[in-house]
């Protein structure tokens, strides 16, 4: 029997909440399946900031490495610890270090789910940079407090990082429809994403059975809004990939659906799964908090651990769950708790 070490980091806020609903389903489904998972839970986030000074311990990194794959639930709680401290003390080291670099977010209108459109039948893909690009982190700011005081943030993009993201875009592509639309701006940014749309001409003669369209970032957000139906695979750098796949958790029904992976295609270093939502603070504890985004992620986890079978199984118990206005949370206009939705996808499953 395979089983698999699973390191859980639920963070902070409603990132409590919904991990314990996601552990749930994966027992759940483990059991159902036949495989083993172990779970090794940490308290870093916030409050172990506020205590230690750091969002993780010193070795943090060493032990995550030890593990098949991470679930995170959420980090931040900006009333106590700014924004820029808890992602650039967790989750940006952690994507970087085990070079997950490439940020996936699947986009439809689970069975019951509804949109703000009227549109219904799109499924996107969105794959976004996950490492460098407009995130790398290079830059500074001099003369602090002054009224000559400047701030600098430059963009990386290099030939290796850039081709391997496009790549992987490609590959989905092939696996899904055949279509690939490649973000950028390179009428405004005439190095960096005109860079961006040459690497992608060189590797569309490396896939002719691919069909590759080139949007600008501001004619993509229309895209996505007015015809999303059109749309299959989307590849973004960094910046752009993270505003469109907000956009991509609006038109599926709010963030509260919106699950990511932080993937490793290599394998040799565990990847990361999170919902895209925050931690939102003000209802944490109160059981008020949707799972489906985090129950979800974990399914995508499944299926990168070669679980399949159970991640197909989750993902049809969300669909069957989500019709039933009975189990829907109060962002889906129902009135059930965290704990009642999770209990009624367990009973689907099994």
């Amino acid at each position: 029997m395979s089983s698999y070490d699973i390191a859980v980091i639920p963070g902070d806020g409603v990132g409590v909440d919904v991990t314990h609903a996601t552990r749930s389903i994966l027992k759940t489904a483990a059991d159902q399946f036949g495989f083993g998972l172990t779970f090794s839970e940490v308290d870093w986030g916030c409050e172990y900031y506020l205590e230690h000074g750091q969002m993780m311990p010193d070795d943090g990194l060493a032990r995550l490495a030890q593990s098949d794959a991470i679930f995170l639930g959420a980090v931040g709680w900006p009333e106590k610890v700014s924004d820029s401290v808890s992602l650039h003390g967790l989750l940006l080291p952690i994507r970087k270090h085990f070079d997950q670099f490439v940020n996936m977010r699947p986009h439809r209108l689970l069975g019951g789910a509804n949109g703000p459109l009227k549109k219904t039948g799109f499924d996107i893909l969105c794959i976004r940079e996950n490492t460098e690009g407009e995130y790398s982190g290079a830059g500074g700011r001099v003369h602090l407090g002054s009224p000559q005081e400047v701030a600098v943030e430059t963009s990386i993009f290099t030939r290796h990082g850039v081709e391997r993201i496009l790549r992987f875009g490609f590959e989905q592509a092939r696996l899904r429809s055949g279509k690939l639309a490649s973000v950028t701006k390179s009428n405004a940014q005439k190095y960096s994403m005109v860079f961006w749309d040459e690497v992608t001409d060189e590797l569309a003669a490396e896939y002719p059975d691919v069909t590759v369209t080139r949007y600008h970032v501001d004619a993509m957000a229309a895209r996505m809004i007015t015809h999303p139906e059109s749309l299959d695979v989307i590849v973004a750098s960094n910046l752009f990939g993270d505003i469109l796949s907000d956009i991509g958790a609006a038109i599926q029904g709010g963030l509260g659906f919106a699950a990511s992976a932080n993937i490793n295609p290599n394998r040799q270093l565990p990847s990361m799964f999170e919902p895209v939502h925050g931690s939102a603070p003000d209802i944490a504890g109160q059981g008020k908090a949707n799972p489906i985004a985090a129950i979800w992620s974990g399914a995508m986890m499944l299926e990168h651990l070669g679980e399949k079978a159970a991640a197909s199984a989750i993902l049809k118990a969300l669909d069957q769950v989500s019709s039933d206005t009975r189990h829907c949370t109060p962002d889906m206009g129902g009135n059930a708790s965290t704990s009642e939705l999770t209990d009624a996808l367990i009973s689907a499953l099994q």
